[in-house]
């Protein structure tokens, strides 16, 4: 895998240069699958069961055949080269768990708020926060249920999204499909600090 126009830092050492992606979205949208499909390693999970006690705080509308939730962040990672390896970190969906958000996203280099069509809503807090971060993101729109009936500029428009932000079609189950969120992130993030330094 490769981040075209990305340049590790060549005085490094022995030290790889580290770069942190948050992956991010509402409750049940892919993202332990999609840490799992692209890391190299095998990731680091907290999930634990859905119990009895999550009925009336945990809305699992659309997604009723999930029996496990995130409950502090999936971890992944991918070597880039000798120089660069990305650190990938799954953030909990579900609001309760939010407060780990925070300490998730120090020294991220951007994120990927991956949607859901069927809970499209739930993709809101997401955007909210990477917004008022001023956090570099894209939204990925996973397509693994086979139920997306939008384009991406009806999601763009459906979640009023900055016309800078990209908006791609992903399969998060897929390690290709994956791979191009990713770079589509990195790529976006470079292109906007480079028109912030003009």
């Amino acid at each position: 895998m490769e981040f075209a126009g990305f340049e590790p830092n060549p005085g490094s050492g022995d030290l790889p240069t580290a770069v942190k992606i948050l992956i991010a979205g509402g409750f049940g949208a892919g993202k332990t699958t999609m840490v799992g499909a692209v890391s190299e390693i095998s990731p680091l999970k907290t999930e634990e069961t859905i119990t009895a006690t999550s009925e009336g705080v945990d809305n699992l509308s659309g997604v009723e055949e999930k029996n496990t939730t995130t409950v502090a962040m999936d971890f992944g990672r991918i070597t880039i080269s000798r120089d660069l390896v990305v650190y990938l970190f799954g953030t909990p969906g579900q609001n309760r768990f939010w407060f780990m958000w925070d300490e998730l996203a120090l020294g991220a280099l951007g994120a990927i708020v991956l949607a859901d069509t069927r809970r499209l809503e739930d993709s809101f807090p997401a955007v909210d926060y990477f917004e008022h971060r001023g956090t570099s993101f894209i939204v990925a729109v996973n397509r693994f249920h086979g139920t997306c009936d939008f384009n991406a500029e009806e999601v763009r428009y459906a979640l009023d999204l900055d016309a800078r932000v990209p908006v791609v079609m992903c399969d998060a189950r897929s390690r290709e499909s994956s791979k191009f969120a990713l770079i589509t992130l990195v790529e976006h993030t470079m292109t906007s600090q480079m028109s912030a330094v003009r």
